[in-house]
């Protein structure tokens, strides 16, 4: 009997005003699928609470068009600002929000270790880890806006921990 295929992960990289997002599948032979990845940008001027429902809402939208199983957002880190870090929190909470409400199962992930699991240092640049995402998914794009291949390292570090679960798994 084949395998299922495994589900497919959404990979999000939350903020108030504009929001990264990335679908990927595994795919034969250890392949990745980039199905889509793009930002959501909410309308510039407009208040902190017409932003989060409209970044829901077209969240809302990417999750029932593209269905993924899983959701990757990138964990709580601190900010220097309080007021930056209060607005990235009610933005997180909104996409977890989407996430859960669409079904997904919600896993979490640091920027350190995001960092790490590609390119193999904690402290690797935006460019770095974009380079490297691009390159697991076989894409020949130079360029991917910054708040897409950050989603897009979320969703595959995912994968990569999802893939280490299930071996260890076979070995119990």
């Amino acid at each position: 009997m084949p395998k299922a295929p495994a589900p497919a992960v959404l990979g999000l990289d939350p903020g108030s005003r504009c929001t990264g997002y990335a679908v990927v599948e595994p795919g034969a032979g250890g392949r990745i699928r980039l199905r889509r990845a793009g930002a959501i940008t909410a309308p510039g001027g407009a208040p902190v609470p017409e932003r989060l429902g409209y970044i829901f809402a077209e969240l809302a939208r990417v999750i029932a068009e593209l269905e993924p199983a899983e959701m990757a957002v990138e964990g709580v880190f601190t900010a220097k600002n309080a007021r930056t870090a209060l607005v990235l929190g009610q933005a997180r909470g909104v996409a977890i929000l989407a996430g859960v409400q669409a079904g997904l199962s919600v896993h979490e992930y640091p920027p350190a270790t995001v960092k790490k699991s590609l390119v193999g240092n904690g402290r690797a640049t935006k460019e770095q880890v974009r380079a490297m995402a691009l390159r697991l998914v076989g894409s020949r794009q130079n360029e991917m806006p910054l708040d897409a291949s950050d989603a897009l390292a979320l969703a595959l570090t995912h994968l990569q921990s999802r893939r280490l679960a299930d071996t260890l798994e076979r070995l119990r």
